[in-house]
């Protein structure tokens, strides 16, 4: 899967959390990445996250980042 519509997707979940407390919405993205995208879309956007995370909304961005400090196992591939 490519970058592009990996970061669209990481969009789209934060859209939906938008309207929620910024620390709730940044788990809530956590979360659903942890739990529902398989390893290789992870190390994808793990991959596009060290190169910078280009396009990504504040919530995703912030979701990841937390998701690489609490997770490091999930980005270590990355």
């Amino acid at each position: 899967m490519n970058n592009d519509r990996l970061v669209s997707m990481a969009n789209q979940i934060a859209d939906f959390f938008q309207s929620y407390p910024e620390a709730e919405a940044v788990e809530g993205v956590s979360v659903h990445i942890h739990k529902f995208w398989d390893p290789r879309m992870r190390q994808g956007i793990f991959a596009h996250l060290n190169a910078g995370g280009a396009g990504l909304k504040p919530i995703a961005l912030k979701a990841l980042q937390h998701l690489a400090e609490t997770q490091p196992n999930l980005s270590k591939s990355a």
